[in-house]
Protein backbone atom coordinates (compact mmCIF):
# COMPACT_ATOMS: atom_id res chain seq x y z
CA UNK A 1 0.00 0.00 0.00
CA UNK A 2 1.23 3.22 -0.75
CA UNK A 3 0.13 7.23 -1.12
CA UNK A 4 -2.99 8.54 1.54
CA UNK A 5 -6.28 6.76 1.14
CA UNK A 6 -9.32 9.24 1.95
CA UNK A 7 -11.48 8.23 4.35
CA UNK A 8 -14.52 8.11 1.21
CA UNK A 9 -12.38 5.74 -0.58
CA UNK A 10 -11.99 3.53 2.84
CA UNK A 11 -16.17 3.97 3.47
CA UNK A 12 -16.09 2.31 -0.36
CA UNK A 13 -13.79 -0.03 0.15
CA UNK A 14 -15.73 -1.59 3.54
CA UNK A 15 -18.51 -1.67 1.16
CA UNK A 16 -17.01 -2.88 -2.02
CA UNK A 17 -14.82 -5.75 -0.27
CA UNK A 18 -18.02 -6.58 1.99
CA UNK A 19 -20.42 -7.69 -0.68
CA UNK A 20 -18.17 -8.88 -3.31
CA UNK A 21 -16.73 -11.08 -0.68
CA UNK A 22 -19.81 -12.56 0.33
CA UNK A 23 -21.21 -12.86 -3.38
CA UNK A 24 -17.74 -14.71 -3.88
CA UNK A 25 -18.27 -17.53 -0.96
CA UNK A 26 -21.93 -18.21 -1.59
CA UNK A 27 -20.75 -20.85 -4.02
CA UNK A 28 -18.98 -22.72 -1.79
CA UNK A 29 -21.04 -21.82 1.79
CA UNK A 30 -21.16 -24.49 3.99
CA UNK A 31 -18.82 -26.77 2.33
CA UNK A 32 -15.74 -28.35 4.00
CA UNK A 33 -12.55 -26.77 2.22
CA UNK A 34 -11.77 -30.15 0.59
CA UNK A 35 -15.06 -30.17 -0.81
CA UNK A 36 -15.23 -26.52 -2.30
CA UNK A 37 -11.61 -27.15 -3.46
CA UNK A 38 -12.79 -30.32 -5.36
CA UNK A 39 -15.78 -28.46 -6.75
CA UNK A 40 -14.51 -25.32 -7.53
CA UNK A 41 -10.64 -25.33 -7.38
CA UNK A 42 -9.69 -22.01 -6.39
CA UNK A 43 -12.97 -20.07 -6.26
CA UNK A 44 -11.33 -16.25 -7.55
CA UNK A 45 -13.89 -15.13 -9.82
CA UNK A 46 -17.96 -14.70 -9.11
CA UNK A 47 -20.14 -17.74 -10.39
CA UNK A 48 -24.12 -18.18 -10.61
CA UNK A 49 -25.52 -20.93 -7.91
CA UNK A 50 -28.77 -22.12 -6.52
CA UNK A 51 -30.13 -21.20 -2.81
CA UNK A 52 -33.62 -21.66 -3.01
CA UNK A 53 -34.12 -20.17 -6.66
CA UNK A 54 -31.23 -19.37 -9.24
CA UNK A 55 -28.75 -16.71 -8.40
CA UNK A 56 -26.79 -14.52 -11.21
CA UNK A 57 -22.90 -14.55 -10.69
CA UNK A 58 -22.42 -11.96 -7.80
CA UNK A 59 -25.66 -12.23 -6.41
CA UNK A 60 -25.39 -12.32 -1.90
CA UNK A 61 -27.85 -13.38 0.23
CA UNK A 62 -29.15 -12.39 3.94
CA UNK A 63 -25.89 -11.12 5.27
CA UNK A 64 -25.65 -8.15 2.95
CA UNK A 65 -29.62 -8.01 3.42
CA UNK A 66 -28.92 -7.29 6.65
CA UNK A 67 -25.76 -4.99 6.30
CA UNK A 68 -27.98 -2.78 3.16
CA UNK A 69 -30.92 -2.50 6.04
CA UNK A 70 -28.38 -1.07 8.27
CA UNK A 71 -26.77 1.33 5.20
CA UNK A 72 -30.31 2.64 4.50
CA UNK A 73 -31.14 3.88 8.07
CA UNK A 74 -27.99 5.29 8.78
CA UNK A 75 -28.47 7.02 5.62
CA UNK A 76 -32.10 8.10 6.33
CA UNK A 77 -30.84 9.02 9.92
CA UNK A 78 -27.71 11.05 8.68
CA UNK A 79 -26.31 10.13 11.98
CA UNK A 80 -25.40 6.51 14.72
CA UNK A 81 -28.37 4.92 14.80
CA UNK A 82 -30.85 3.31 17.21
CA UNK A 83 -32.49 -0.39 17.21
CA UNK A 84 -35.64 1.51 16.77
CA UNK A 85 -34.76 3.01 13.42
CA UNK A 86 -33.21 0.09 12.27
CA UNK A 87 -36.63 -1.91 13.40
CA UNK A 88 -38.46 1.24 11.45
CA UNK A 89 -36.12 -0.01 8.34
CA UNK A 90 -36.99 -3.74 8.97
CA UNK A 91 -40.56 -3.23 8.67
CA UNK A 92 -40.96 -0.40 5.59
CA UNK A 93 -38.06 -1.97 3.21
CA UNK A 94 -38.74 -5.78 4.16
CA UNK A 95 -41.50 -7.58 3.00
CA UNK A 96 -42.53 -10.82 4.34
CA UNK A 97 -41.87 -12.44 0.32
CA UNK A 98 -38.85 -11.67 -0.05
CA UNK A 99 -37.96 -12.32 3.17
CA UNK A 100 -38.95 -16.22 2.70
CA UNK A 101 -37.04 -15.72 -0.33
CA UNK A 102 -33.47 -14.27 0.23
CA UNK A 103 -33.42 -14.40 4.36
CA UNK A 104 -32.64 -17.13 6.57
CA UNK A 105 -35.67 -18.73 8.60
CA UNK A 106 -34.76 -16.62 12.09
CA UNK A 107 -34.84 -13.50 10.19
CA UNK A 108 -38.42 -14.02 8.95
CA UNK A 109 -39.17 -14.54 12.57
CA UNK A 110 -37.87 -11.50 13.51
CA UNK A 111 -39.28 -9.93 10.95
CA UNK A 112 -43.25 -10.99 11.93
CA UNK A 113 -41.59 -9.79 15.43
CA UNK A 114 -41.00 -6.44 14.72
CA UNK A 115 -44.35 -5.57 13.16
CA UNK A 116 -45.79 -6.73 16.32
CA UNK A 117 -44.63 -3.29 17.81
CA UNK A 118 -42.54 -4.41 21.12
CA UNK A 119 -39.50 -2.63 21.68
CA UNK A 120 -36.97 -3.27 18.89
CA UNK A 121 -33.98 -4.12 22.00
CA UNK A 122 -36.58 -6.82 22.83
CA UNK A 123 -36.35 -8.35 19.06
CA UNK A 124 -32.81 -10.50 20.12
CA UNK A 125 -35.09 -12.48 22.73
CA UNK A 126 -37.11 -14.72 20.10
CA UNK A 127 -34.03 -15.73 18.43
CA UNK A 128 -32.51 -19.39 18.99
CA UNK A 129 -29.28 -18.73 17.81
CA UNK A 130 -27.23 -16.37 20.31
CA UNK A 131 -24.21 -17.10 19.27
CA UNK A 132 -24.18 -16.85 15.40
CA UNK A 133 -22.78 -13.92 13.05
CA UNK A 134 -26.14 -12.96 12.18
CA UNK A 135 -25.53 -9.18 13.06
CA UNK A 136 -21.55 -9.68 14.04
CA UNK A 137 -20.16 -10.64 10.72
CA UNK A 138 -22.04 -7.78 8.73
CA UNK A 139 -22.31 -4.55 11.16
CA UNK A 140 -19.59 -2.39 9.00
CA UNK A 141 -21.64 0.43 8.65
CA UNK A 142 -21.95 0.68 12.57
CA UNK A 143 -18.18 0.86 12.59
CA UNK A 144 -18.27 3.44 9.39
CA UNK A 145 -20.42 5.72 11.39
CA UNK A 146 -18.34 5.65 14.36
CA UNK A 147 -15.50 6.02 12.08
CA UNK A 148 -12.56 6.90 14.37
CA UNK A 149 -14.11 6.99 17.62
CA UNK A 150 -14.09 2.49 18.72
CA UNK A 151 -15.47 2.99 22.18
CA UNK A 152 -19.12 4.22 20.54
CA UNK A 153 -18.67 2.04 17.77
CA UNK A 154 -18.63 -1.24 20.39
CA UNK A 155 -21.36 0.54 22.15
CA UNK A 156 -23.49 1.08 18.89
CA UNK A 157 -23.01 -3.09 18.58
CA UNK A 158 -24.02 -3.44 21.80
CA UNK A 159 -27.67 -1.73 21.39
CA UNK A 160 -27.92 -2.84 17.47
CA UNK A 161 -26.88 -6.50 18.07
CA UNK A 162 -29.95 -6.99 20.48
CA UNK A 163 -32.09 -6.83 17.46
CA UNK A 164 -30.61 -10.48 16.82
CA UNK A 165 -29.09 -11.54 20.27
CA UNK A 166 -30.59 -11.95 24.11
CA UNK A 167 -28.72 -8.41 25.43
CA UNK A 168 -26.24 -10.65 27.27
CA UNK A 169 -25.28 -12.91 24.31
CA UNK A 170 -22.56 -15.17 22.86
CA UNK A 171 -22.95 -13.00 20.02
CA UNK A 172 -23.17 -8.99 21.09
CA UNK A 173 -19.35 -9.31 22.40
CA UNK A 174 -18.17 -10.42 18.85
CA UNK A 175 -20.33 -7.68 17.23
CA UNK A 176 -18.53 -5.60 19.36
CA UNK A 177 -14.82 -6.57 17.79
CA UNK A 178 -16.24 -6.40 13.66
CA UNK A 179 -17.62 -2.73 14.48
CA UNK A 180 -14.13 -1.95 16.56
CA UNK A 181 -12.01 -3.68 13.67
CA UNK A 182 -13.83 -1.53 11.25
CA UNK A 183 -14.02 1.77 13.22
CA UNK A 184 -9.93 1.84 13.68
CA UNK A 185 -9.37 0.61 10.03
CA UNK A 186 -10.59 3.92 8.68
CA UNK A 187 -8.52 6.00 10.83
CA UNK A 188 -6.11 7.98 8.80
CA UNK A 189 -2.24 5.63 8.54
CA UNK A 190 -4.10 2.36 10.17
CA UNK A 191 -2.63 -0.61 9.52
CA UNK A 192 -3.84 -4.23 10.53
CA UNK A 193 -1.14 -4.56 13.20
CA UNK A 194 -3.00 -1.04 14.49
CA UNK A 195 -6.25 -2.44 14.16
CA UNK A 196 -5.25 -5.63 16.23
CA UNK A 197 -3.97 -2.92 19.18
CA UNK A 198 -7.06 -1.15 19.14
CA UNK A 199 -8.97 -4.20 19.69
CA UNK A 200 -7.00 -5.77 22.31
CA UNK A 201 -7.01 -2.59 24.06
CA UNK A 202 -10.81 -1.44 23.59
CA UNK A 203 -12.36 -5.64 23.59
CA UNK A 204 -11.81 -6.95 27.09
CA UNK A 205 -15.11 -5.09 27.55
CA UNK A 206 -13.64 -3.63 30.93
CA UNK A 207 -14.18 -0.12 30.86
CA UNK A 208 -17.06 0.34 27.81
CA UNK A 209 -18.50 3.15 29.55
CA UNK A 210 -18.63 0.72 32.73
CA UNK A 211 -22.55 0.65 32.02
CA UNK A 212 -24.58 0.65 29.06
CA UNK A 213 -28.47 0.86 29.32
CA UNK A 214 -28.31 0.13 32.98
CA UNK A 215 -25.90 -3.32 32.26
CA UNK A 216 -22.58 -4.09 33.31
CA UNK A 217 -20.62 -5.36 30.65
CA UNK A 218 -17.56 -6.90 32.65
CA UNK A 219 -18.58 -10.39 31.94
CA UNK A 220 -18.53 -9.96 28.01
CA UNK A 221 -14.87 -9.98 28.52
CA UNK A 222 -14.24 -13.85 28.86
CA UNK A 223 -12.36 -15.39 26.04
CA UNK A 224 -12.94 -12.78 23.38
CA UNK A 225 -9.04 -11.49 23.66
CA UNK A 226 -8.16 -14.44 24.40
CA UNK A 227 -9.45 -16.28 21.37
CA UNK A 228 -8.32 -13.55 18.98
CA UNK A 229 -4.59 -13.99 20.67
CA UNK A 230 -5.11 -17.79 20.33
CA UNK A 231 -6.29 -17.77 16.72
CA UNK A 232 -3.33 -14.90 15.60
CA UNK A 233 -0.97 -17.19 17.22
CA UNK A 234 -1.47 -20.38 15.61
CA UNK A 235 -1.86 -18.79 12.36
CA UNK A 236 1.19 -16.54 12.99
CA UNK A 237 3.43 -18.47 10.71
CA UNK A 238 0.82 -19.17 7.28
CA UNK A 239 1.84 -18.22 3.76
CA UNK A 240 -1.46 -18.21 1.90
CA UNK A 241 -5.49 -19.66 2.71
CA UNK A 242 -4.58 -23.28 2.47
CA UNK A 243 -2.15 -22.78 5.17
CA UNK A 244 -4.56 -20.61 7.30
CA UNK A 245 -7.67 -23.32 6.86
CA UNK A 246 -5.48 -26.35 7.57
CA UNK A 247 -3.91 -24.65 11.03
CA UNK A 248 -7.42 -23.19 11.58
CA UNK A 249 -8.96 -27.05 11.33
CA UNK A 250 -7.37 -27.68 14.67
CA UNK A 251 -9.34 -25.16 16.58
CA UNK A 252 -13.26 -24.89 14.60
CA UNK A 253 -14.79 -28.08 13.60
CA UNK A 254 -17.90 -27.81 14.92
CA UNK A 255 -20.70 -29.21 12.94
CA UNK A 256 -24.04 -31.52 13.55
CA UNK A 257 -25.92 -29.01 14.63
CA UNK A 258 -27.90 -25.92 12.91
CA UNK A 259 -25.64 -23.35 11.46
CA UNK A 260 -22.36 -25.10 13.07
CA UNK A 261 -20.19 -23.56 10.67
CA UNK A 262 -21.18 -19.98 11.47
CA UNK A 263 -20.64 -18.93 14.86
CA UNK A 264 -19.45 -15.59 15.35
CA UNK A 265 -16.32 -16.32 17.29
CA UNK A 266 -14.94 -18.71 14.23
CA UNK A 267 -16.09 -16.15 11.80
CA UNK A 268 -14.60 -13.41 13.09
CA UNK A 269 -11.41 -14.71 13.95
CA UNK A 270 -10.93 -16.14 11.14
CA UNK A 271 -11.53 -12.93 9.35
CA UNK A 272 -8.94 -10.69 10.94
CA UNK A 273 -6.26 -13.61 10.51
CA UNK A 274 -6.66 -13.39 6.86
CA UNK A 275 -6.25 -9.77 7.07
CA UNK A 276 -3.27 -9.99 8.70
CA UNK A 277 -2.02 -12.98 6.41
CA UNK A 278 -2.92 -10.50 3.03
CA UNK A 279 -1.74 -7.51 4.96
CA UNK A 280 -5.12 -6.19 4.09
CA UNK A 281 -4.74 -5.97 0.09
CA UNK A 282 -8.46 -6.26 -0.34
CA UNK A 283 -8.39 -8.43 -3.03
CA UNK A 284 -6.37 -10.90 -1.48
CA UNK A 285 -8.61 -11.13 1.37
CA UNK A 286 -11.83 -12.13 -0.73
CA UNK A 287 -9.97 -14.71 -2.23
CA UNK A 288 -8.72 -16.11 0.69
CA UNK A 289 -11.82 -15.64 2.56
CA UNK A 290 -14.19 -17.31 0.12
CA UNK A 291 -11.56 -20.44 -0.37
CA UNK A 292 -11.15 -21.14 3.58
CA UNK A 293 -14.44 -23.59 3.85
CA UNK A 294 -16.98 -23.65 6.08
CA UNK A 295 -18.80 -20.17 6.36
CA UNK A 296 -16.89 -18.74 3.51
CA UNK A 297 -19.62 -16.30 2.97
CA UNK A 298 -18.90 -14.78 6.28
CA UNK A 299 -15.42 -14.39 6.23
CA UNK A 300 -15.16 -13.49 3.05
CA UNK A 301 -17.21 -10.02 3.68
CA UNK A 302 -15.93 -9.62 6.84
CA UNK A 303 -12.34 -9.79 5.56
CA UNK A 304 -12.71 -7.98 2.57
CA UNK A 305 -14.87 -5.15 4.79
CA UNK A 306 -11.46 -4.66 7.02
CA UNK A 307 -9.15 -4.90 4.37
CA UNK A 308 -10.80 -2.50 2.14
CA UNK A 309 -11.57 -0.39 5.13
CA UNK A 310 -7.37 -0.43 6.00
CA UNK A 311 -6.42 0.40 1.97
CA UNK A 312 -9.46 1.22 0.15
CA UNK A 313 -10.69 -0.26 -3.17
CA UNK A 314 -7.54 -0.08 -5.47
CA UNK A 315 -6.73 -3.90 -5.70
CA UNK A 316 -10.66 -4.86 -6.43
CA UNK A 317 -11.41 -5.30 -9.63
CA UNK A 318 -13.80 -2.82 -10.86
CA UNK A 319 -15.36 -5.87 -12.85
CA UNK A 320 -16.25 -7.55 -9.86
CA UNK A 321 -18.02 -4.80 -8.80
CA UNK A 322 -19.45 -3.99 -11.42
CA UNK A 323 -21.34 -7.62 -11.58
CA UNK A 324 -22.38 -7.74 -8.22
CA UNK A 325 -23.80 -4.15 -8.80
CA UNK A 326 -25.71 -5.94 -12.01
CA UNK A 327 -26.82 -8.95 -9.41
CA UNK A 328 -28.59 -6.64 -7.10
CA UNK A 329 -29.82 -4.62 -9.91
CA UNK A 330 -32.17 -7.66 -11.20
CA UNK A 331 -32.51 -9.15 -7.56
CA UNK A 332 -36.12 -9.49 -7.43
CA UNK A 333 -36.04 -9.94 -3.78
CA UNK A 334 -33.52 -7.51 -2.53
CA UNK A 335 -34.20 -4.64 0.26
CA UNK A 336 -31.67 -2.35 -1.95
CA UNK A 337 -30.66 -1.96 -5.88
CA UNK A 338 -28.61 0.89 -5.07
CA UNK A 339 -24.73 0.42 -6.22
CA UNK A 340 -22.06 -0.26 -4.22
CA UNK A 341 -20.83 3.38 -4.60
CA UNK A 342 -24.15 4.89 -3.82
CA UNK A 343 -24.13 2.66 -0.52
CA UNK A 344 -20.70 3.47 0.75
CA UNK A 345 -21.50 7.03 -0.39
CA UNK A 346 -24.66 7.39 2.07
CA UNK A 347 -22.98 5.84 5.42
CA UNK A 348 -19.89 8.45 4.48
CA UNK A 349 -22.43 11.64 4.20
CA UNK A 350 -23.98 10.23 7.15
CA UNK A 351 -20.68 10.19 8.77
CA UNK A 352 -19.79 13.72 7.25
CA UNK A 353 -23.17 15.53 8.70
CA UNK A 354 -22.26 13.88 11.83
CA UNK A 355 -19.06 15.55 11.96
CA UNK A 356 -20.42 18.67 10.92
CA UNK A 357 -22.89 18.31 14.01
CA UNK A 358 -19.93 17.37 16.32
CA UNK A 359 -17.72 20.50 15.29
CA UNK A 360 -20.75 23.02 15.39
CA UNK A 361 -20.97 22.07 19.17
CA UNK A 362 -17.64 22.15 19.76
CA UNK A 363 -17.50 25.85 18.73
CA UNK A 364 -20.44 26.84 20.47
CA UNK A 365 -19.03 25.74 23.72
CA UNK A 366 -16.03 26.95 23.49
CA UNK A 367 -17.36 30.66 22.61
Amino acid sequence: MSGIISLQDKFYGCIAGSQVGAALGAPAQGLTWQNSESEFGVLDQLKPYENGWFREAGTTGSGIERQKLLITAISERQDRISAEDVRAIWVSDMTMKAAEKIMEPYDVGLLAVANSGIPARDLGKYCDYAGLNSFAGYCHPVGLINAGDVKNAIRDAFELGQLYYASRSYGVKWSGVTAAAIASAVKPGATIDSVIKDLFTNCDYSDVGAKIDGYKYGYLRDNVIDELESGLKLTAGCRDFRELREAFDKSYRGCGVPYGNSFANEVVTKAICVVRMVNANVHDAIIAGANMGRDSVNVAALAGGIAGAISGAAALPESLIRQVDYAAGVNKYTCSKRTIREQAEGVYQAFQSRLHTINKFVEEMLV
